[in-house]
């Protein structure tokens, strides 16, 4: 969705990820015009890897005029709510129902989901500094997908490790923030709520797309579309964002409105 908006307007765009098929498929189905998307496989989750890519985007670029934090993965199945769910009034139900998390499962969410964009944003820093002041008035930044899980008080359906994850991913982006203010780079959030992908549907088509047929209980009564995860990037890397730092957006149909949440 975000590699096409930018692409779309006019952007070249470095897509990275472990499946190099799947990055090839984006190439061949989303480059349309007037922009470029280019593959770059690799795993964020090794600093050898992301040295390497910071390398080659560094090598063919005077400078680097966004990034976007968008690698994510959940491994809470033993706790999901759809698997079967404690009795809320019984402490021993309750601990026998988090107890089948596994501690792995934990380390590896984070690793994906934490400390992989801490590394990914101090390594290409400098590129994004070095594009600072292209045009006037502009200033490069980095966008991190976050989740409204993070900041829902309840457990995200059982998703502990998943939602505590996003939640220090939210926090990781205001200390990132913060932290790099001298340097005129900005560091905002998308927390998005459900949107069609291989997380949510399980899988995509052929063309790298997913779709959800049950039915949102949002009060704007549908998933997220294309379209309003393109907006909102459009509206934080480009010139109507520019005045924005360190802070969060919502695009969630109006859910954490109906959940109780610390926002």
């Amino acid at each position: 969705m975000i590699t096409q908006t930018l692409v779309a307007n006019g952007a070249r765009v470095y897509i990275t990820g472990r499946r190099k098929e799947a990055l090839d498929t984006v190439v061949e189905k989303y480059s349309t015009g007037p922009g470029k998307t280019i593959a770059l496989p690799g795993d964020i989750s090794k600093k050898e890897d992301i040295q390497r890519l910071v390398k080659t985007v560094g090598d063919a670029e005077d400078g680097l005029h966004l990034l976007v934090n968008n690698a994510g993965i959940a491994r809470d199945d033993n706790t999901k709510y759809s698997n079967g769910k404690p009795d809320f009034k019984s402490a021993q139900s309750i601990s026998d129902h988090l107890m089948k998390s596994d501690p792995q499962a934990w380390a590896e969410t984070f690793s994906t989901n934490v400390s992989s964009q801490f590394f990914v944003s101090a390594a290409f820093l400098p590129l994004l500094a070095k594009a600072n002041g292209c045009l006037p008035g502009f200033t490069s930044s980095i966008i991190n997908i976050t989740s409204i899980s993070g900041v829902m008080k309840g457990s995200s359906n059982g998703q502990f490790a998943y939602a505590s994850s996003k939640a220090a991913f939210l926090h990781l982006t205001r200390m990132m923030a913060t932290t790099f203010v001298e340097t005129k780079v900005r560091v905002n959030s998308i927390a998005p709520g459900v949107f069609p992908s291989e997380m949510t549907a399980g899988e995509s088509n052929e063309h790298q797309k997913s779709s959800l047929d049950s039915e949102a209980s949002n009060p704007k009564g549908r998933y997220g579309h294309d379209t309003d995860m393109g907006a909102c990037v459009l509206f934080l890397g480009g010139p109507g964002g520019q005045f924005l730092n360190g802070q969060v957006i919502y695009p969630d149909g109006g859910n954490i409105l109906m959940n109780p949440a610390c926002t």
